[in-house]
């Protein structure tokens, strides 16, 4: 794998997500039996306490998997739906968790702007590659209300490429700061996991971040460069 930023053609891009789709396709039990007892509920308290307790969410679990955390959140009171590139992670996560699913591919979102008040991404937009994780987290950005939550844990690293039949992009907490800064997003907290290990221990990185209004932030930015 290699650190240096990689350029893609279209049909690269394809082939990237038609290998890491299929993968999740072709082990969808297995990976459903493997992590069901996961437990992310630091995660997904992280995430809530950043949004409004008093109304129920409509949440998007982007890259739901077989529908854990969905779960989870329709037995909080909150309104989640699904989203998934794999059509057998999305039958899955209907029928273990009830709740409504898009089968979308991540590089070919097509979300309706200002719909979530929180869009929850537990190990997922790791697999876009670095060339288009600036227009993803953009669709992102629209996919929320104002002031709206985006809530990511990746594994970190400073590599991208394929690890067998899955394309990953690992980065570091600055980097992931850059992307989502330009994405429009303020970080209000980031926490390395699991907690009761040391650093070198801890492979995955998590953040929580609000959407800012894209013209201010555009604004700061250019008066930040002036100074």
């Amino acid at each position: 794998m290699s650190g240096m930023p990689i350029k893609y053609s279209q049909n690269d891009l394809d082939e990237i997500e038609h290998f890491t789709i299929g993968h999740y396709d072709n082990n969808a039990e297995s990976f459903w039996l493997g992590t069901r007892d996961h437990d992310v509920s630091q995660n997904i308290a992280s995430f809530l306490q950043a949004l409004p307790d008093t109304v129920t969410l409509d949440i998007l679990d982007f890259g739901c998997g077989p529908g854990r955390d969905m779960s989870t959140f329709k037995a909080l009171g909150h309104r989640p739906i699904g989203l998934d590139g794999s059509q057998a992670f999305c039958q899955l996560a209907n029928q273990h968790s009830g709740c409504p699913t898009l089968h979308q591919q991540f590089l070919k979102l097509a979300l309706k702007d200002n719909s979530f008040d929180g869009v929850f991404a537990n190990a997922s937009l790791f697999h876009v590659p670095s060339q288009e994780l600036p227009r993803v987290l953009a669709e992102l950005h629209q996919a929320l209300r104002p002031e709206g939550i985006l809530f990511t844990s990746n594994p970190r690293g400073s590599a991208e490429g394929w690890q067998g039949q899955r394309y990953g992009h690992y980065m570091e907490f600055q980097r992931n700061r850059a992307y989502l800064e330009q994405a429009g997003f303020e970080i209000i907290q980031h926490y390395y996991r699991p907690d009761d290990k040391p650093r070198e221990l801890q492979p995955w990185l998590a953040i929580v971040a609000q959407r800012r209004n894209r013209e201010k932030t555009g604004q700061e930015t250019l008066r930040n460069n002036a100074a």
